[in-house]
């Protein structure tokens, strides 16, 4: 249900926040207030990445997806309407103790919708390297 949210500013530093997602319809969705510096490089340049860990899931640690793509920032209300409730039912009970008291939470004049649509998925499992790691065998190389 968290993210590693990743984008770069005007220097071309890669930046990365830790953010709540939701996976439909082959993207991952995210929100923000538009005036996060975030928004404006994405309208400077829409790449972006996600980086999604297997921590607290029944996979274990040590596996990760990043998935690469362009994102597109939503400001219409029909995206919101679908979006809060479902946001909502993701962060309750926090940092809002319901479900309605999530969705006024995330309902503010300036919050924006963003749709990573992925291009690449790049997949790590550490579990498998660290087993050919203490094989002694080179990943990759295991002939």
């Amino acid at each position: 249900m968290e993210c590693n949210f990743v984008w770069t500013n005007k220097a071309g530093h890669g930046l990365g926040v830790i953010m709540n997602y939701i996976a439909k319809d082959g993207s991952i969705w995210v929100t923000a207030t538009s005036q996060r510096a975030r928004i404006k490089a994405l309208k400077r340049d829409p790449r972006a990445s996600v980086v999604i860990s297997s921590m607290g899931t029944d996979m274990g640690p040590g596996k990760t997806i990043t998935y690469m793509g362009k994102v597109t920032i939503h400001e219409d209300q029909e995206t919101k309407d679908w979006f809060y409730p479902a946001m909502a039912d993701i962060i309750s009970p926090y940092p809002a103790p319901t479900h309605e008291a999530a969705m006024e939470h995330l309902d503010t004049p300036l919050r924006v919708v963003l749709e990573l649509v992925p291009e690449k998925a790049i997949k790590f499992d550490g579990d498998a390297l660290s087993s050919t790691s203490y094989d002694g065998k080179v990943p990759g190389q295991e002939k």
